[in-house]
């Protein structure tokens, strides 16, 4: 019998089920690893938006990232929401002391709803300690151009926000066209690695409710690399995952609902 594959997310928590943390466990599931995680933050928010957080203490990070590595290694993980530089400290610090690979992060700089999520001054801490040590992270174009400095206005200025991206932090960079008013009527994503591109393109799905996709997609790349599939195949067969979810068409609450993740 082959071993199942164990995939970690360390993030914030969504009680409303969408996104953050329960998102990552859902879409895990569908995969069929062993989801794991380790919580950063508590927030209060449902498919309208976020009202509030409360952010983890980084040694209590610490404990449950310990607690985890004393017992169940993990084949991948995948970061999301990390509120402040000590967390971040932390949980870069547990990932360089047990050489863990397969890293993918989603860097959470704000909600959908614009509230704040990780503190600006963090954002450096973030980039120049965490980047370093993932395999991939997994900007939209709004966070790109925050982390590259630069506007993003076509699949050119995508790709070259990307190389900087790649040639400043040693990591591989997937840039979300989701946002983009640009691709027309396609989604296209760009994946900048070994300072070579590949575009992955889907159509686009009519259907509002598409809270907490950064965090499937992202979690889904994980799932994908615990089973030993390349970068591009991973990035591949995930955002098809994604554009499944997304076409089922799920509706619940009062706002920007929540995916399907069983396909």
């Amino acid at each position: 019998m082959t071993p199942m594959k164990k995939v970690l997310t360390i993030a914030g928590s969504d009680p409303s089920g969408g996104a953050g943390i329960q998102a990552d466990l859902k879409t895990m599931e569908a995969h069929g690893v062993y989801g794991m995680s380790v919580i950063t933050a508590l927030t209060a928010q449902n498919t309208m938006g976020v009202t509030g957080k409360f952010p983890v203490p980084a040694d209590f990070v610490t404990e449950q990232l310990n607690s985890i590595y004393e017992d169940i290694i993990p084949d991948a993980v995948k970061i999301g929401m990390l509120p402040d530089a000590e967390v971040m400290r932390s949980v870069r610090d547990a990932l360089v002391a047990h050489n863990q690979k397969n890293v993918v992060l989603d860097p959470v700089l704000s909600s959908t709803s614009g509230t704040n999520l990780s503190e600006e001054d963090a954002r450096e801490v973030l980039k120049t300690a965490l980047f370093p040590v993932c395999r991939l992270i997994t900007p939209n174009i709004p966070e790109a151009e925050v982390l590259a400095g630069t506007a993003i206005t076509s699949k050119e200025e995508m790709e070259r926000a990307a190389k900087f991206l790649y040639e400043t932090y040693g990591c591989g960079v997937l840039i979300k066209g989701g946002h983009s008013g640009f691709t027309g009527e396609k989604a296209e994503d760009c994946l900048c690695d070994d300072s070579s591109f590949a575009w992955f393109s889907d159509r686009r799905i009519d259907n509002p409710n598409t809270h907490g996709t950064g965090c499937t997609l992202s979690s889904a790349i994980a799932c994908n690399l615990a089973e030993g599939l390349s970068l591009p195949e991973a990035v591949e067969r995930a955002k098809a995952y994604l554009t499944k979810c997304i076409e089922k068409g799920l509706d619940l609450g009062k706002g920007r609902g929540p995916l399907e993740h069983r396909i």
